[in-house]
């Protein structure tokens, strides 16, 4: 690597110490990998043992395992741990669009203005003599990989605990991520910080002691807890609603194989999935050739882009009228609802085969 790759890395160059590169490990990852008990137990740290997540983020990044892929491998599994599991999958689609649409502007608060800044500094917020964080951020450092609550529990210590930037600490995690994403990491940091949702995520010690048993007893600050209390102000953002970043500006120019839907779809207005994904929906006019539009590859639309996965209504407020089998037959299927911010938004219920509710 340092031969072929000179400067496109920091520090010196060392192997993950639990994951392989690779087709034939990406292979045999997927196929250990059971997702009964990944519902209750995808959100634990510590032990090892205990752990539920996949798994399976560093391979899905680099595209050895699509996201059909894993959608499929988990059919017929206990249906609480499927749908948990497939939630993670749409995120990761939910993420990739984002980026697509909105570009390096990913990196502005999308709803809601960051936490305020404390006068802290890094190695304050990650202090090596908290035993919990050493734990994560030795992980991290060793693996290049962590579970989703420990990503939460340094991006909610960094920015809204000791109020650094978001963006400084998103991209110190995705330089070491394996799994680093642009779109997933910085989604996920915004989500957390709030600048998505104008609603915080607090990381406390309660959390640590049922995430993570026994870690604490070990911390040489246990008796002086940084983290005893909740942070002040992980409830509402104190900057209030910030102006929505723009999307990228789209070509106009005939493409061979583009949809051209007809009625709203433009930024600003409505964004219709089918148009993002390459699927044809019914009313779109095709040019003969390949599909060249906005594509994000691998991704859940391995079908026609107007059909929802099996079971999805394509809008919260729409009436089901019969169940889905393959097609959405929801009212308004042929579309997703929308926000002014990021344009869409995945699907929050299911028609009559299972109820669901908001992400």
């Amino acid at each position: 690597m340092g031969a072929h790759l000179g400067g496109l890395f920091m520090g010196a160059v060392a192997p993950s110490k639990r994951f392989r590169g690779g087709q034939a490990a990406a292979d045999a990852a997927l196929d250990a990998f059971a997702v009964r008990g990944y519902a209750s137990r995808r959100s634990e740290v510590w032990p090892v043992s205990a752990r539920g997540a996949s798994g399976l983020s560093p391979w899905i990044r680099h595209g050895l395992i699509t996201l059909p892929r894993a959608w499929a491998h988990v059919d017929g599994g206990p249906a609480r741990d499927v749908d948990r599991f497939r939630d993670e999958l749409m995120w990761q689609e939910y993420a990739r669009h984002v980026y697509a649409r909105l570009g390096q502007a990913i990196g502005r608060p999308l709803r809601a203005g960051p936490p305020p800044s404390k006068g802290s500094d890094p190695a304050r917020a990650l202090d090596p003599r908290m035993a919990c964080l050493d734990l994560v951020v030795g992980e991290l450092e060793r693996d290049g990989w962590m579970v989703n609550q420990s990503r939460m529990w340094l991006a909610s210590q960094w920015a809204v605990r000791h109020g650094l930037r978001w963006q400084d600490g998103e991209l110190w995690m995705r330089r070491r991520l394996l799994d680093g994403s642009r779109a997933a990491n910085a989604l996920g940091w915004q989500w957390t910080v709030g600048t998505a949702t104008g609603r915080r995520y607090g990381f406390a010690k309660g959390q640590v002691e049922r995430r993570a048993p026994g870690v604490c007893d070990s911390c040489e600050l246990a008796r002086a807890c940084p983290i005893a209390a909740w942070p002040p102000d992980d409830v509402a953002t104190a900057a209030g609603v910030v102006a929505a970043p723009q999307a990228r500006p789209r070509r106009r120019m005939p493409q061979p194989g583009r949809w051209r839907p007809k009625g709203r779809g433009a930024a600003g207005g409505r964004l219709d999935h089918g148009r993002v994904a390459g699927g044809r929906r019914p009313g779109a006019r095709r040019e003969p050739g390949p599909a060249c539009g906005v594509r994000v590859r691998p991704g859940l639309s391995h079908e026609p882009a107007h059909r929802a996965p099996a079971g999805w209504c394509s809008s919260p407020s729409a009436s089901p009228t019969s169940p889905c089998a393959g097609r959405c037959r929801c009212t308004a299927a042929t579309r997703w609802p929308c926000s002014p911010e990021v344009g869409w938004r995945p699907p929050t219920r299911q028609c009559p085969g299972g109820e669901r509710g908001p992400r």
